[in-house]
């Protein structure tokens, strides 16, 4: 199942990624470049989606397809499910990888004995997040038992590195921190009036983006109460919220109560969302909480100027006053100033976008991700 360690630094892997899918969020955006750029460096790359048939992830299975991800699709009932490591040992045993990849917790807590159990030898588990669930002491539980059958762990950001040490008791010696990569985008004046004309917007409206799930996380609400700080100063403006999720109905009450119907437009969930991201003249994430902040990493990759909360992961990203501002979570007035000062000085603006395309360019490349990701996998193989 495993080459002779002298082989294992330039010998195609065969790499089987497993992970439960509800829809297409940040480690799921993710695993759709990864996957791929890992393809195109010669490795044979598969990948097996835990699917609860209740929740079925038809847009996620399309994405893959379309990448031409190699995916075998395992039903899985509710978070507990007796014959599901048994089911996946079975899997792993007929795809004889070289390297078993789990990302998120469905993953890990099924994935990692069922690849010690299929006889594979190098286990690497990816943390995405540092969700305050992970916290509760069941879970801290859980997620130690699980992380014994892990030989090297990848966390997204420094502080997630930083939670996986301190609440997860992952040791420091087994986590690698590797950032998402992505590739910049051409930036021009045709590309913004294409994604203009996507969301229906005018050449001269000036538009503030929010994109993320609808989720408490990542305080949207917030956003809508800064927006209503500024909006009468800047008549042009608008907020377009891209994303779906739970919260939707209570912010749409949120903007009508502050009679906004007609200056912020929830777009809804899009696919490709960094294809409508220069249609904006700046872009806003005031996260509670963030593992990494992808919509921060493709905002900058678009050149976009951006407010983004001061937490956990996000100042890992943006440098304060130069690709970006950061601003106190949870509060509006210090948003609706940050996003002001933008507006009133385009050319700032401008600039910090800029050299937040820069950062991204230097610092979280898909081909760097995808060789730090390699050079884990060839430590696991060498233990």
């Amino acid at each position: 199942m495993n080459a002779n360690p002298d082989r294992r630094d330039s010998r195609p892997l065969r790499i089987v990624h497993i992970c439960k899918v509800k829809g297409i969020a940040g480690a799921e955006r993710h695993l759709l470049t990864l996957l791929p750029a890992q393809m195109q460096a010669g490795d044979d790359v598969r990948m097996i989606v835990l699917e609860d048939p209740i929740t079925p992830v038809p847009q996620f299975l399309s994405a893959a397809a379309a990448r031409g991800v190699r995916v075998e699709l395992v039903r899985t009932w509710h978070h507990l499910d007796p014959t599901l490591t048994n089911t996946l040992t079975d899997r792993l045993r007929h795809q004889s990888p070289d390297v078993v990849h789990t990302h998120l917790v469905h993953a890990d807590v099924y994935g990692l004995p069922a690849a010690r159990l299929a006889g594979v030898v190098a286990t690497v588990s990816s943390r995405h997040d540092n969700n305050p669930f992970r916290r509760r002491h069941v879970m801290k539980w859980i997620t130690h038992r699980a992380m014994r059958d892990a030989r090297r762990v990848v966390a997204i950001s420094e502080a997630v590195a930083r939670f996986a040490r301190e609440v997860e008791g992952v040791s420091a010696a087994a986590i690698s921190v590797i950032p998402y990569g992505l590739d910049p985008v051409e930036m021009n004046q045709a590309t913004r009036v294409e994604a203009r004309a996507t969301l229906g917007c005018s050449r001269d409206a000036i538009l503030v983006g929010a994109v993320g799930r609808l989720i408490h996380q990542k305080g949207i609400d917030v956003a809508i109460d800064a927006f209503s700080r500024i909006c009468q100063r800047f008549e042009r403006a608008q907020l377009i919220i891209v994303g779906d999720g739970p919260l939707r109905p209570a912010l749409q009450a949120r903007v009508e109560q502050q009679r906004l119907g007609q200056r912020v437009r929830f777009a809804g969930w899009i696919e490709h969302a960094q294809t409508i991201m220069p249609a904006f003249d700046l872009m806003v994430m005031p996260s509670r909480w963030e593992g990494l902040g992808l919509a921060a990493l493709e905002a900058m990759a678009c050149s976009r100027p951006l407010v983004a909360s001061d937490v956990d992961a996000l100042p890992e990203i943006v440098v304060h006053g130069t690709t970006g501002m950061l601003v106190r979570p949870d509060d509006a007035g210090a948003l609706a100033s940050a996003m002001a000062a933008y507006l009133d000085d385009p050319e700032e603006a401008a600039a910090v976008g800029e050299a937040g395309r820069q950062r991204v360019v230097e610092r979280f490349s898909v081909a760097a991700m995808t060789r730090a990701t390699r050079d884990v996998y060839r430590r696991a193989l060498t233990m």
